[in-house]
């Protein structure tokens, strides 16, 4: 299905006056009419003409984009790619951003896990090669700012303070290290006893490790960040064993709290995420229905051993936390009611099964994995990403016609 026949050209984005109103008290009927309103298949470089060394990699499938950010305002999203480049997006017309250089390559670095600062203008990355240190990259001239260095492994989590110009990054290296934009010096280190995942919450006094191989993840106070965590939650999903014995362990790849700070999204390579509660540890529920990333095309064999693989950027909350969005290998985006979850009080039990939820929303239209996935924070859009990359808006033709018709009705005949 082309785009044009979707909406009309004009259209897309002129009409975006319904699309920026925030995603708050939308209904699941609403959430059915998200359609691709736009299809980027120019948002990553072709790969060069394959070689004796590229012939694996090339076996692979298509370059992906393997991360996103948006800006504070949600005008503007970041996409970093396997070509290594990073490009802007305006969100409102829907068109890439041009600047003294259309696309911002990091050849000799590579680029990962792309995160706004606090201005529109600044973003920090992860390098893939080469050294691993993080950089601090302005958009305006295509300039570093800073290097942040200290990794001694290849960063695969990064978090920006929601309230100052603090941000955290886990490595390979079995650390956390917080750092400030303004210093390139770290400012503080947790070691762990294997790589962490990080994430803030809401209101930036709390933040998250998760602990891969021991399912712990850890709750710290920010101030005291040097003391023992606050709560520590065991992740254990009794119903893995009834599929097999010993039970696959869970792989982590990302964490999200919610705006309430109530409930705390785990994200996980395999075919389900999890909700957890933030302030007891209780496991709340378990989002299933879609193809995990951890393989790279529905055609490859699923592993033995659990492990990343494509996943860490597919799944996340709606701007309101009424509703979790996420992305599959087949491609479709799918949507989970979590507005009615388990309420838990008492003592943790490890054994208690949790709540499974199913979408209530499956779209499709994305062109293959949908890797990435976000919801704009103040508009009403979702962005999707992998080989190519597709804005969705809310397709309100059919309500239009609908309306149309009442009002022909109750005029009656002429």
């Amino acid at each position: 299905m082309s785009i044009n026949s979707l909406m009309p050209p004009n259209s897309i984005y002129a009409n975006l006056r319904s699309a920026q109103q925030p995603a708050n008290g939308m209904s699941n009927e609403d959430y059915s009419k998200y359609k691709p309103a736009k299809i980027f298949k120019n948002a990553i470089d072709n790969p060069p003409p394959p070689t004796t060394s590229t012939a694996q990699r090339a076996s692979n499938g298509p370059r992906h984009i393997t991360g996103m950010t948006f800006d504070d305002r949600g005008d503007t999203i970041v996409t970093a790619a396997e070509d290594e480049t990073f490009r802007l997006w305006n969100c409102k017309t829907g068109k890439q951003v041009l600047l003294a250089i259309k696309t911002l390559h990091s050849k000799k670095y590579g680029v990962d896990l792309p995160r706004f600062t606090h201005k529109n203008t600044a973003i920090i990355y992860a390098s893939t090669k080469e050294d691993d240190s993080i950089r601090y990259h302005s958009l305006h001239d295509n300039k570093y700012l800073c290097y942040f260095r200290g990794h001694k492994g290849r960063v695969i989590s990064m978090d920006v303070s929601p309230i100052d110009d603090g941000f955290m990054s886990g490595s390979m290296d079995k650390t956390v290290r917080l750092w400030d934009l303004r210093s390139p010096l770290c400012r503080g280190l947790l070691t762990l006893p294997a790589p962490p995942i990080v994430a803030y919450d809401a209101s930036g006094l709390v933040f998250a490790v998760a602990v891969n191989y021991y399912s712990r993840i850890l709750l710290y106070d920010q101030a005291n960040f040097d003391k023992a965590p606050f709560l520590t939650i065991t992740l254990e999903d009794p119903t893995l064993a009834q599929i097999s014995y010993p039970p696959r362990p869970i792989f982590i790849t990302s964490l999200a709290f919610s705006s309430n700070g109530k409930y705390l999204l785990v994200g996980c390579s395999g075919d389900a995420h999890y909700i957890m509660d933030a302030f007891e540890g209780h496991l709340l529920a378990k989002l299933e229905g879609h193809a995990g990333l951890e393989r790279r095309s529905m055609s490859s064999p699923p592993s033995i051993e659990p492990a990343k693989g494509s996943s860490g950027e597919e799944v996340g909350w709606t701007p309101d936390s009424r509703f979790v969005i996420g992305g599959s290998l087949d491609g479709r985006i799918l949507i989970w009611d979590a507005q009615n979850l388990p309420q838990r009080t008492g003592p943790v039990d490890l054994k208690t099964q949790p709540h499974k939820l199913h979408p209530i929303v499956g779209l499709d239209g994305h062109p293959g994995p949908s890797r990435c996935v976000r919801f704009n924070p103040r508009y009403n859009m979702m962005v999707s990403a992998g080989a190519e990359l597709a804005f969705w808006l809310p397709d309100n033709s059919q309500d239009t016609e609908e309306i149309a018709r009442d009002l022909l009705r109750k005029k009656g005949p002429a």
